[in-house]
C-alpha cells in the first residue's frame, strides 16, 4: 500500500514514477575497452624505443680517393661478418689489397662499386656495405704519412718511388682526396719548402690542407717536413732543378739537369732529387726553360716519370716547354701553371693574380697557380683561399686537374 503521507505532500498534477533499474555495463563493451587499450599501450612502447625493431641495413658512402686496392698502407684487420645482402653479391678481392675479406660489385673497368668493408672500431656496423667511387683515389689521410712499402725501392742515395708489382702508382696512392664535384676548382702549389726552416713550418702550419706543397731537394730536414705537412693533409710534390738559360749565371742548386750531361747523368741527378723523401706524387720543375726545351734532354726524364708513376707539374714560366707532349707520349700525368702567383711580391699584386686564377676556373673549371713559400705569399694564400670557398671555388690538390694519360 502506498504511502499516505507522502502523497499528501507531493505537488499536485505529479505522477509517481516506478524506480529507475542500475544500468548494466556489458561484457561485450568491457572486452572492446581492454583491447583499445592494450594496442594504445603497445604503440606507445614500440615508439619510444630506442631501436625499432627492423632496423634498416646501413650504407656508408666513401668519396674517398683511392685505387683499386683499400687503404693499402693501413693496419690489416680481419674481416667481418657478411650482411645478408652482401653475402648474396658476386665479386672478388679488390686487386692488390691487404685487407683482407673485401668483396666487389661491378664494373672490372670502372666506375662506382660496392665493397663489403670490413670496417674500423666506431666507424660502423661491422661489415657495412661501402659504395666506393673509383673516379676518385687516394691514401687515408690518417696513415698519409707513412710510405707505402710496395711502392719504394732502395737507390743508392736512398728510397726511390716505384710503380707496386700490381700496377698501383705513388701518383694514385699519395693523392689527397677531394670531392670529384664538377665546378670551379683551384690548385695552387706552394714550392721552396725545407730552404728555411721557419718558413717551412709556418708554411705547413698557416696554408690550407688543399693547398699543395713543393719542396726543395737541397733542403734539409725534408723527410720529417714530408710528414708534418702529410698528417697536415697536404699533398706534395718534389721539385727538380733544370737548367735555364744563363746557366751556370743563374743556377738553380746542386746537381741540376742540363742538356750537355749524358742522359745517364741526368737520370743520376734525377734519382737523386726523388730519392730526398718519399709519398709525393710527382715532380715540379725548378727553373728550366732551357732543358724543357730541349727534346733530347727532357725526353729521358719523362720516360723516368712514367716508369715510376710519377706525374709532371709544369711551372708554367716557359712557353716553348716540350713538357705537355712528351708526357702525353710517355704516359705521365701532367699539370701546368696558368699564373706565378707572386712574381710581384705585395699583397695586393697576388691578390689580383689569385682572382684571376678564380676567374679563369669558372671560365674553364679549373686553374693552377704557382707560388713560394714566402711569408707575404703564405698569408695571402691562406686569408684567399677562406674566402675563395665561401664563393663556391674548391680548392683541389695538383693531381686533381692533371691530365692523366692512363685514364683516358
Amino acid at each position: 500500500m502506498a504511502d499516505i503521507g507522502s502523497d499528501i505532500e507531493r505537488p499536485l498534477g505529479q505522477a509517481v514514477r516506478p524506480p529507475r533499474a542500475a544500468r548494466r555495463i556489458s561484457a561485450g563493451v568491457v572486452a572492446a575497452t581492454v583491447v583499445v587499450l592494450a594496442v594504445i599501450g603497445v604503440s606507445g612502447a614500440i615508439a619510444l624505443r630506442e631501436r625499432p625493431f627492423r632496423k634498416p641495413e646501413e650504407v656508408a658512402v666513401s668519396t674517398q680517393k683511392s685505387t683499386e686496392v683499400v687503404d693499402s698502407a693501413a693496419p690489416v684487420t680481419e674481416s667481418a661478418p657478411k650482411t645478408e645482402a652482401a653475402s648474396k653479391m658476386s665479386g672478388s678481392n679488390t686487386s692488390g689489397s691487404k685487407t683482407s675479406g673485401s668483396k666487389t660489385s661491378g664494373s672490372k673497368t670502372g666506375g662506382p662499386q660496392i665493397i663489403q668493408m670490413p670496417t674500423e672500431a666506431g666507424e660502423g656496423p661491422p661489415g657495412a656495405i661501402v659504395i666506393h667511387d673509383r673516379s676518385t683515389t687516394g691514401q687515408n689521410l690518417r696513415i698519409a704519412h707513412i710510405p707505402d712499402r710496395a711502392l719504394v725501392e732502395s737507390g743508392e742515395t736512398g728510397p726511390l718511388p716505384v710503380r707496386a708489382a700490381d700496377g698501383r702508382r705513388p701518383f694514385d696512392v699519395y693523392a689527397r682526396p677531394w670531392s670529384g664535384a664538377r665546378g670551379a676548382r683551384v690548385a695552387i702549389v706552394i714550392g721552396g719548402l725545407a730552404v728555411s726552416q721557419t718558413g717551412t713550418q709556418a708554411a705547413i702550419a698557416k696554408l690550407p690542407a688543399e693547398v699543395t706543397l713543393g719542396f726543395a731537394p737541397q733542403g734539409n730536414s725534408i723527410g720529417r717536413w714530408m710528414q708534418a705537412a702529410r698528417q697536415g693533409g697536404h699533398e706534395i710534390v718534389m721539385q727538380v732543378p733544370l737548367e735555364p738559360f744563363d746557366y751556370p749565371n743563374v743556377n738553380p742548386g746542386r746537381n741540376t739537369l742540363t742538356v750537355v750531361a749524358t742522359p745517364d747523368e741526368n737520370l743520376e741527378n734525377l734519382r737523386w732529387a726523388l730519392s730526398r723523401t718519399t709519398n709525393y706524387t710527382g715532380v715540379m720543375n725548378y727553373m728550366g726553360a732551357r732543358f724543357s726545351a730541349d727534346a733530347a734532354a727532357m725526353g729521358p726524364l719523362m720516360a723516368e716519370l712514367g716508369k715510376r708513376g710519377l706525374a709532371y707539374v709544369d711551372d708554367g714560366s716557359s712557353a716553348r716547354s716540350l713538357a705537355p707532349d712528351l708526357a702525353l707520349k710517355n704516359g705521365v700525368p701532367f699539370a701546368a701553371g696558368d699564373t706565378l702567383i707572386d712574381a710581384v711580391r705585395d699583397r695586393g699584386a697576388i691578390l689580383k693574380k689569385l682572382d684571376e686564377l678564380e676567374a679563369t676556373a669558372r671560365a674553364k673549371g679549373f686553374a693552377v697557380g704557382i707560388g713560394s713559400a714566402f711569408d707575404l705569399t703564405v698569408d695571402t694564400v691562406s686569408s684567399w683561399v677562406i674566402e675563395a670557398k665561401k664563393r663556391g671555388v674548391e680548392i683541389v690538390p695538383i693531381s686533381a686537374v692533371a691530365a692523366d694519360p692512363e685514364k683516358g
